[in-house]
This record gives C-alpha cells, sequence and structure tokens, in this order.
C-alpha cells in the first residue's frame, strides 16, 4: 500500500470518527460541539485558505467523475471504457471522503461546495456541461465511448490543474499528498484514454 494511500485511509478513520460523535447529537449547536470536540482530541493539522478552497472545488469534480462513471456500464461494451470507469470510481470515492474528513477537522461544513473561482484564481476546471451530460445519457457503444472518453480527458486535465495548484499554494501536508497522488493517478488514465479513444477513431 503507497504512502498516499494510506494518510488517505487515516483521515478517513478520522472522518467516521467525527461523524459518529457529531451523529450522538440532536441540535445543530451540538453538532459543532461535536466536530469540535472530535478536532479538540487530536492535532488539527497546518493547513490555509486554499487548501479549503481545493477541497470545495474538488469535492463536486469528483462526484461528477463518479456520476460519468456509473454511465459505463449500461452503455459501453468496450472492456478498456468498463475497467476504467470502475477505477475512477474506485478511486475518486474514497477521496471525496478524505477531503470532507479534513475540511470537519478543520470545522469547514463539507456539504459547503465552491463553485466558480476561488482563491487566487483557482477555478472548477474540467467540469462536463449539462449539454454533454444529457447527450451522453442518450447513446450507446462506440458513440457513447468517444464523447465519454473525450469528456473524461478534459475533466482529468481540470482535475490536474488544480491539483497542481493546490500543491504549489497549500500548507496542508495531507491536502498536498492527495493532490500529488491525483496528478499522477490521472495523468495515467489520460494517457490510458488517449490511446483508447485513437483506436476508436481509426
Amino acid at each position: 500500500m503507497t504512502i498516499a494511500r494510506t494518510r488517505i485511509i487515516a483521515v478517513l478513520a478520522a472522518f467516521a470518527a467525527a461523524v459518529t460523535l457529531s451523529s450522538c447529537s440532536t441540535s445543530t449547536t451540538d453538532r459543532g460541539a461535536g466536530v469540535s470536540s472530535a478536532t479538540a482530541a487530536g492535532e488539527v493539522s497546518g493547513h490555509n485558505a486554499d487548501d479549503v478552497m481545493f477541497a470545495q472545488m474538488m469535492i463536486p469534480h469528483h462526484e461528477q467523475a463518479v456520476q460519468l462513471a456509473a454511465l459505463v456500464p449500461d452503455r459501453s461494451t468496450n472492456p478498456e471504457v468498463i475497467a476504467l470507469a470502475a477505477k475512477i470510481s474506485a478511486e475518486q470515492q474514497p477521496e471525496i471522503g478524505a477531503m470532507k474528513a479534513l475540511l470537519l477537522q478543520w470545522e469547514v461544513d463539507p456539504n459547503t461546495s465552491a463553485h466558480g473561482s476561488g482563491h487566487d484564481g483557482m477555478a472548477m476546471e474540467g467540469m462536463v456541461d449539462d449539454a454533454t451530460m444529457v447527450k451522453l445519457d442518450t447513446l450507446k457503444g462506440a458513440e457513447f465511448d468517444t464523447l465519454w472518453l473525450q469528456a473524461m480527458i478534459n475533466h482529468h486535465r481540470g482535475a490536474i490543474a488544480m491539483a497542481e495548484s493546490e500543491i504549489a499554494d497549500g500548507s496542508s501536508a495531507d491536502m498536498i499528498t492527495m493532490a500529488t497522488t491525483m496528478v499522477a493517478t490521472q495523468q495515467a488514465e489520460i494517457d490510458q484514454m488517449t490511446t483508447i479513444l485513437a483506436g476508436l477513431e481509426t
């Protein structure tokens, strides 16, 4: 298991503990106290506004990737595309949980998303527009695979740009480690998708 994956698992464990503590309370004030107690129980890693913005923007970005991956099994018959979609979902769903865990540790509501341009010009890049999402829902076979790959390549490129900004400007060791993993993983997947797409277009 890589160091990055170990850190993500550790953060997820902290997230589960925080959620368990907060769920024991009934009022908004009590829930906030629960999160604060969870934070006080362990040292909160140093972070800045860039770390918070990155998590708030990358969570919905990852959620759309998972949504895109969920379209594949019923619409594609390409085993490479099907396997890749499953891999993307399996990677990004835990990262969503880990980012929410860090926001909880920093006493930031993990359900609050940041849209548009963020701190120091960070933007939620590569998001697939509504028209493309609707069109994907109507396609099957090679037509679906082609548009899906094109959309996911652009989506991954946007995620890499955001992650590189976090690496440059963030201060949380956990978030920077996660962003570094995203860059390496998603670039490898872009290379794979580009190869699959070239085969479909020949």
